[in-house]
């Protein structure tokens, strides 16, 4: 799968759904280094707009988000 990043000002939406009821989580946003992050280490980053950083769901609360396939 090839994703165009530099279409949408290098920012693609993202759903994050649960893995056996396929219930939609949430919405977020990723750029080529969040997505790269993501696949290296199992754990969901985005990129956050509002902090213009990489934010890892769970970084602070500990509930982490595990990916099961992108």
């Amino acid at each position: 799968m090839t994703i165009n990043f530099k279409k949408s000002g290098g920012l693609v939406p993202v759903i994050i759904q649960n893995t056996h009821t396929l219930q939609v989580l949430m919405l977020g946003y990723m750029n080529e280094e969040a997505l790269e992050k993501t696949k290296a280490e199992g754990r969901v980053t985005f990129f956050s707009r509002s902090q213009n950083r990489l934010w890892t769901k769970g970084e602070t609360s500990g509930n982490y988000l595990i990916v099961n396939e992108i």
